[in-house]
């Protein structure tokens, strides 16, 4: 190639770049109403935006990956930890931590009821956001939190929602129906929407936003045992689909846990897990010791 076909070659890879790139400014311009909700934008919601910069909310915690990295990401807080949490832990983030313990504690902003409320209206409008998988939830491996399981005989992983094959590992297949109950409840413990290990750990002792899962068998057993319990169910797979369905139910002592008669557990699981899959969760969990 000589100096006036190289010289050309770049002229042209130039213009293509900036058709290329123009052309996704434009298509990007045309769907952004739809892709952000722009139609449920409401005045709750805009001055909910408003109270997250009065308070300067983005100094510690990043939106859509906008912000600081001092304190948790909370473009999806909505759906993870869900609104009547939020309304507690906005009333005063003390009553959650201890600071011996965790160091790093939210200051308590003394925001008004009205605040208090519009911003958790912008949080769940920014939850609701399109986009486009982004941040990508991990490929998820059944059995991986336990040190020493083999996979070798197949390893079990879970694919995010819209993924397709092409994008699992090599020697990686999706996990499905044929598989054992147990090792697909684990998965589902890790890739539900929000994943339960957010807010439980299967540690015993280790208290995340929700109690430890580890035993819950047993314990449910020392429960009706005390005359404390309050739900409808009989054995222990029973309490824990009734845990999963009706968090309300039956509420664990603690503050972490409920405020008003109200779990902060969400209560959509059972609009959106099928009974195969809440069937799956459960053989997983009563197996936890």
């Amino acid at each position: 190639m000589n100096k006036r076909q190289t010289r050309l070659f770049a002229i042209g890879s130039v213009a293509v770049a900036a058709a290329v790139f123009l052309g996704l400014t434009v298509d990007t311009h045309r769907q952004v109403r739809r892709l952000t909700n722009a139609q449920n934008i409401t005045p709750a919601v805009t001055h909910g935006m408003d109270v997250w910069h009065k308070y300067n909310c983005i100094n510690c915690h990043t939106l859509l990956g906008e912000g600081a990295y001092y304190a948790p990401d909370l473009t999806k807080i909505t759906m993870h930890r869900g609104v009547e949490y939020l309304r507690v832990y906005l009333r005063d983030p003390s009553r959650f931590y201890d600071e011996q313990r965790h160091r790093r504690l939210m200051p308590k902003q003394n925001l008004s009821e009205d605040e208090i409320a519009d911003v958790i209206a912008f949080l769940d409008w920014i939850s609701k956001i399109d986009n486009q998988g982004w941040p990508p939830r991990p490929i998820l491996v059944a059995g991986a939190a336990f040190p020493g399981t083999d996979l070798s005989a197949g390893q079990a992983r879970i694919k995010p929602a819209g993924a397709t094959d092409r994008g699992l590992p090599p020697g990686a297949r999706p996990v499905t129906g044929a598989d054992d109950p147990i090792a697909l409840g684990e998965a589902l413990f890790r890739s539900v929407t929000p994943p339960c290990n957010t807010c439980h750990s299967i540690a015993p002792g280790v208290t995340l936003v929700g109690p430890s899962l580890s035993g819950v068998s047993g314990r449910f057993e020392q429960l009706r045992a005390s005359g404390s319990y309050k739900g409808a169910a009989i054995r222990a797979e029973d309490y824990i689909r009734e845990s999963i369905k009706t968090p309300s139910r039956h509420l664990v002592p603690g503050p972490m846990y409920s405020a008003n008669g109200v779990s902060f557990m969400p209560s959509t699981y059972a609009g959106t897990l099928t009974d195969s899959q809440l069937d799956q969760l459960v053989a997983y969990l009563a197996t936890l010791r």
